[in-house]
């Protein structure tokens, strides 16, 4: 064999009590499991190397549901970030605006708007244009050698709209509905695993129920799945969901709810409210689970917080729209009086707003500082400070947003349909802890220290119910025949290591991860090892 991983504790994401044994691996995949070998006095399996695993769990490798890495992946090979968690499968192409299907128009258009996500993109070739040309472009990576983790890609719905009907707020026309049912049937024959929405993001939210409906049947017809970021996570969260339930139950097509949480003060104690929901779906025979961060704040773009009037035809049209007066008061006014869509239905709180991170590094200042302590250092209203800051960066400033509750990220997480996801934006000088942290977040603290989980059950959740989401038939369990993306962890010390003041700092305790059977993770150090690809839908 190539190597044999030696009296491991065995996790085996089951969910199934763990268990002692030597795991076998060889050209990728995992061939010999023997129980309790050195109990048994069995002959046991030998290798080119052997790793001595006493005192480490064995588990398979993390995979993030929800993961902004689109460009990360073809920007840094080393791609610690996620590597050193454990992770070693994302699900990119998320909330609906990402790279691909796309033309030269779209392109320049959706670099724009998602700069504070992924960066100007400045450094990376975009030699691609369709789903396919991107898969590639991972499998390719860097000078043919991959990348530092698998990945797997949703459509982008926004993206598909930007594609078919521009940025205006109107129905689609059937012509173009068609155009975007072919895009998204495309993408999907070239391996993508669904679709995503953002229907707090322009152009995305301008689409109705039934176009998205239109959409999910073609989903379902290449057995994915949509992911939606719906329509409000804050006021109208439980009809929100309830709206995304009865749309893909009209369309027959699987459910994976992005991130669901139950923020902002209006939605304090309300994760049984969630719940339920899930449990009446999921006993009426619907397909559906979902992923979240274990943490409170949330993180994203400043520029998502307008009103999404503001935002019609693209961002230079926002910008032309903060510049003009009368125009940005009438902004302000739906965000703090209101209550605009971008925030949730909830006028917006500027000592909840914390910039994380700025395009321009002369805008640096304001890293770290909420909207509200800005202001009241220049003696001037938050209004002021955010409008300026949106103008100064391009719409390039990420955020923090302080309104979570941790009594529903407990509650949600506990649920048998959860799974992990980091939503981890890796721009800025501040990111959210969440991008480096929070898998070893999950088994550290929520695990170890509080025991909200037990530590078969978390595994489970980190790895074969996403892998069973995704429809892989070789990954997200040990098993003899699957992928050897393996992690290997210290139960008693496992932790992330970020913080909101030190939020790149890497994780401790996982000082092992194998993906496709090669040593990404080594002694606690990363490799040069590019071993992941991208991971295609299973054809059906």
């Amino acid at each position: 064999m190539d190597l044999v991983i030696r009296d491991a504790e065995v996790v085996d994401g089951s969910g199934e009590p763990s268990y002692r044994a030597d795991v076998a691996v060889e050209d990728g995949r995992i061939t010999a499991i023997v129980k309790e070998a050195a109990a048994a006095g069995c002959l046991r399996p030998t290798a080119t190397r052997v790793l001595d695993a006493e005192g480490l769990v064995l588990s398979p490798g993390f995979i993030d549901m929800h993961a902004h890495s689109d460009l990360a992946l073809l920007r840094d090979p080393d791609h610690s970030a996620k590597a050193a968690q454990g992770v070693t499968l994302e699900v990119i192409g998320q909330d609906g605006l990402s790279y691909a299907p796309v033309d030269d128009r779209t392109l320049a258009e959706v670099r724009r708007a998602i700069t504070g996500w992924n960066g100007h993109g400045d450094d990376i070739d975009f030699t691609w244009r369709s789903v396919g040309e991107y898969l590639d472009r991972l499998d390719h990576g860097f000078d043919g050698e991959g990348i530092a983790v698998n990945a797997a890609y949703l459509i982008p719905q926004g993206t598909v709209r930007m594609l078919a009907v521009g940025w205006d707020d109107r129905e689609a026309t059937p012509q173009e509905l068609d155009r975007m049912r072919q895009l998204v049937a495309e993408g999907l024959r070239e391996g993508a695993v669904g679709l995503s929405s953002g229907l707090t993001y322009t152009p995305g939210m301008y689409a109705k129920d039934a176009e998205l409906t239109e959409l999910c049947r073609v989903v379902a017809e290449y057995d994915g799945y949509y992911c939606p970021h719906h329509r409000s996570y804050g006021a109208g969260a439980l009809d929100a969901y309830k709206e995304m339930v009865e749309l893909t139950r009209t369309a027959n097509c699987s459910l994976h709810l992005a991130h669901a949480t139950m923020n902002f003060g209006v939605n304090k104690g309300k994760a049984p409210d969630l719940l339920a929901l899930l449990d009446e779906t999921l006993a009426s025979g619907a397909d559906i689970s979902l992923d979240t961060y274990p943490y409170t704040p949330g993180s994203t773009t400043l520029a998502a917080m307008l009103p999404s009037w503001a935002s019609e035809g693209g961002p230079e049209a926002t910008l032309a729209r903060l510049k003009d007066e009368d125009t940005a008061e009438r902004i302000r006014h739906h965000m703090e009086v209101v209550g605009a869509d971008g925030c949730h239905g909830v006028p917006i709180e500027w000592d909840t707003i914390e910039i994380s991170g700025v395009s321009d590094p002369a805008l640096a200042p304001y890293v770290g500082r909420t909207v509200q302590q800005s202001a009241d250092e220049r003696g001037e209203s938050p209004w002021t400070t955010a409008r300026r800051l949106l103008l100064d960066d391009g719409l390039g400033s990420t955020i923090l947003q302080h309104v979570g509750h941790e009594e529903n990220v407990q509650q949600i997480m506990r649920h048998p349909v959860h799974t992990g996801g980091s939503d981890g934006i890796l721009q800025g000088d501040k990111p959210h802890p969440r991008a480096y942290g929070t898998f070893p977040q999950y088994l550290g603290r929520y695990v170890r220290e509080l025991g909200v989980l037990g530590l078969e059950e978390c595994v489970a959740h980190l790895t074969s119910r996403p892998a069973a989401r995704l429809r892989l038939p070789d990954r997200g369990l040990v098993r003899e025949g699957y992928r050897a993306d393996l992690v290997l962890f210290d139960p008693a010390t496992v932790a992330a290591g970020s913080t909101f003041d030190a939020p790149r700092t890497l994780p401790v305790g996982i000082p092992y991860v194998l993906v496709d059977g090669r040593f990404v993770i080594e002694d606690g150090r990363r490799t040069d090892v590019l071993a992941g690809r991208a991971v295609r839908r299973t054809a059906t």
